[in-house]
């Protein structure tokens, strides 16, 4: 089988639709499991809904209906006529989101959101799926809930493999055309869970392990992976080839292309990762997979904003020890904050954060009673894998420094700018 998956911006309206359709036309789908994303901009438009159901907001039930009248809009753009099943199927999907949210007893943020966001995915595939069908394209539209077993760390579930393998090994049809959510899980109790924004990459990666399939394909709007992001840096240029241990690496410092989790089940069974662009389905694209480390052998610009950076001292000028750095990891852990670069002298340790679920703040009054705390908010991370002293002058020209730290491969600074 070959696993494809189609991000946000592919299906952000019936255009988009119409396109990944005629992607399929070109590229062929037999033997094709195709994992989808919510359409756009959903589900920040679903996080807005949450807020304003905790905040107990007048705009609640407004954000609401605009997730409801965007959809809508594409269905009235892909469909002839209002009475076709796909209006009842999604209406449905719309009447279980507010029945959740009038009923809905538990305080727990995280568990809330995870029930909620997850009607982005459930919608749009749904909306795919009939056109796929009213275009003579049959397929099977799975519910991925009941494939994917996880914990229940909502927001950023566990996968429970080997129930998961069961599950996809005995109920996925290898011959049909299947269609399903990106991102989502569910746990024991069969509540739903997420497994970190941007998990659609890893949802593919786990059908694929699990059916140890030909190939993943990430299809986006960019022609594959950049060795810098456009938005930044100018002249970017294309990869052709990258090997696991480079693209791991590359993820881990943030490059925004490749999910992190994504990479590790693909290279346990050596599947090609490509990654190609929706607009342009016949070029190559950029293949992860074995073999040469990087092609062409050039420096890799990584960018990461709105960061902080913070330093601890000890309040007697004492030595930071194992046992403190120690504390504070467990602290980081528990407030699920994650750390991009460390760098400490003898009396002091700084660290640089990406607070995604705002913890910060407690965080720092809890540290505050044992260390001298100093932080600077909204920095920007960036990392140069490959480096070279050209490269390194253009990054740190007109910035800045705050921090900066070199390895054999490696330099990363953090800058103010």
């Amino acid at each position: 089988m070959r696993i494809f998956k189609f991000g946000g911006a592919s299906v952000k309206d019936a255009d988009g639709v119409k396109n990944v359709f005629d992607v399929l036309q070109k590229v062929g789908h037999d033997d094709v499991l195709i994992v989808i994303s919510a359409m756009g901009k959903t589900t920040n438009a679903l996080e807005l809904v949450i807020k304003n159901y905790f905040d107990k907001s007048n705009e609640f039930h407004a954000s609401l209906q605009e997730v409801r009248k965007y959809h809508n809009q594409i269905l009235l753009d892909l469909f002839d006529y209002e009475e076709h099943d796909v209006f009842f199927a999604v209406n449905s999907h719309f009447a279980d989101l507010e029945y959740f949210l009038r009923s809905n007893k538990s305080p727990n943020y995280n568990f809330v959101y995870d029930q909620v966001i997850s009607f982005g995915e459930i919608v749009s595939t749904t909306i795919v799926s009939h056109y796929f069908n009213e275009k003579g394209l049959k397929n099977n539209w799975i519910d991925v809930r009941n494939f994917i077993k996880t914990d229940a760390n909502y927001r950023d579930a566990n996968v429970d493999w080997d129930h998961t393998q069961k599950l996809i090994s005995k109920g996925v049809k290898k011959k049909a055309l299947n269609i399903t959510q990106g991102f989502l899980g569910s746990d024991e109790n069969n509540f739903t869970t997420t497994l970190g924004r941007e998990g659609s990459d890893y949802t593919a990666a786990i059908f694929a392990y699990c059916l140890s399939a030909e190939s993943v394909t990430i299809w986006k709007d960019v022609p594959g992976v950049l060795n810098a992001d456009p938005r930044y840096f100018e002249n970017a240029i294309l990869l052709n080839q990258i090997s696991y241990r480079e693209a791991i690496e590359l993820a881990f410092y943030g490059a925004s292309v490749i999910h992190p989790k994504t990479l590790q089940p693909l290279q346990k069974k050596e599947i090609p990762l490509y990654v190609k662009s929706f607009i342009n389905p016949l070029l190559p694209g950029t293949s992860v997979s074995k073999g040469a480390d990087l092609e062409p052998k050039t420096s890799c610009f990584i960018v990461k904003k709105n960061q902080l950076l913070l330093s601890l001292s000890s309040i007697d000028f004492s030595f930071i020890m194992e046992e403190n750095i120690s504390e504070i990891f467990l602290l980081l852990h528990k407030f699920k904050i994650k750390v991009s670069l460390i760098q400490n002298t003898a009396i002091s340790f700084s660290i640089c954060l990406e607070d995604k679920f705002g913890n910060f703040n407690e965080l720092k009054s809890i540290l505050s009673k044992k260390f001298k705390l100093a932080y600077n908010e909204n920095v920007s991370l960036y990392t140069i894998r490959h480096f070279t002293k050209e490269t390194a002058e253009m990054v740190e020209k007109d910035k800045t420094v705050l921090v900066k730290q070199i390895s054999r491969e490696t330099m990363q600074i953090v800058t103010k700018e």
